[in-house]
């Protein structure tokens, strides 16, 4: 594409916004990010993007409001600075598990977030590991979502070499479990739940043999840990030898760090598109980047060039 790349960053994970431009060896934009004396959010780019393609980072984690508005406040300013391009880059897509109505009088809070991105002015949208595959088609504009399981496998071949078990903690996460089993060469096992309310788990059966064997626990989102938690009891009462668990987006809500730092876990494996809480013991976490990741989509999307090789 003709133009400058310009990088622009919310304020919600810096870390990771930093990796990914060095990375690529570019300044990251400058930008103000305050609030005015009310608590309104205000936003100010410090520097040209006319005719740039520009691309803002920021994932939709806690304080998850405020970091949309930032984000979409930031889009709303590249676009009326007269910008080419304007893509956004969600490393955790926010308000995901929301993504069709399971009772009555529900929102589709997905499709809300679709929406404010869509009419804000963004061009296009780069995003990691959104909860379900089916968001996509919320957007009537192009959608890079990206797959984090080559770069937490990788990891895993290097890092184990006993025959691990690899366990799906629903029916849903099956094609990921599958995916991951087949990049490290494992077995599978599957455990059936259900949620009795909202954030609640009731493990109810379990499909595979895990007796004295060496499992880990693939997920997408760790957010209380109920699920991780209730699938590691569900794994040692069958009698796995040890319980490990990956996941991409590491939110540990509430008292989550500290929950599975008092389990039977012996290693949670997360990638850093979330920063980790700041209070809470981190013994047992272990974060892989995945800057370089985002960084060669990047690269690729201003230069044109397919991405389909990032999805192998």
């Amino acid at each position: 594409m003709d133009g400058r790349l310009q990088i622009f960053a919310g304020s919600a994970n810096p870390g990771l916004a930093d990796a990914i431009v060095r990375e690529l060896e570019l300044p990251l934009g400058r930008r103000f990010v305050g609030s005015w004396s009310d608590g309104e959010t205000r936003i100010e780019l410090e520097e040209n993007v006319r005719g740039s393609d520009v691309f803002v980072i920021q994932p939709m984690c806690n304080p998850v409001n405020q970091n949309i508005i930032e984000l979409l406040l930031m889009i709303d300013a590249v676009r009326r600075a007269s910008a080419t391009r304007v893509t956004a880059v969600i490393p955790y897509f926010a308000y995901a598990r929301q993504e069709k109505k399971t009772r009555g009088r529900e929102p589709v809070s997905a499709k809300v977030m679709a929406n404010l991105l869509v009419t804000t002015g963004v061009d296009r949208i780069l995003t990691l590991d959104m909860h379900s595959p089916a968001i996509e088609g919320f957007f009537d504009i192009p959608v890079d979502h990206l797959r984090s399981t080559p770069i937490l496998a990788s990891h895993f071949r290097r890092a184990f070499t006993t025959d691990l078990v690899v366990v799906s903690p629903d029916a849903g996460g099956v094609g990921r479990a599958e995916d991951f089993r087949q990049r490290i060469a494992g077995s599978l096992a599957i455990i059936s739940r259900k949620h009795p309310g909202p954030e609640q788990t009731e493990m109810l059966e379990m499909v595979g043999d895990v007796q004295d064997r060496d499992t880990l626990i693939v997920d997408d989102i760790i957010s209380t840990g109920e699920t991780l938690l209730k699938a590691t009891e569900t794994l040692v009462a069958r009698g796995a030898s040890s319980v490990r668990a990956s996941a991409v987006h590491g939110i540990f809500a509430a008292d989550a760090l500290q929950r599975i730092d008092d389990s039977i876990i012996e290693k949670v494996y997360v990638t850093d598109t979330i920063p980790l809480p700041i209070e809470g013991p981190r013994d047992k976490i272990e974060v892989l980047t995945v800057a370089p990741l985002l960084a060669e989509a990047i690269m690729r999307i201003h230069k044109d060039l397919s991405i389909s090789a990032l999805f192998v």
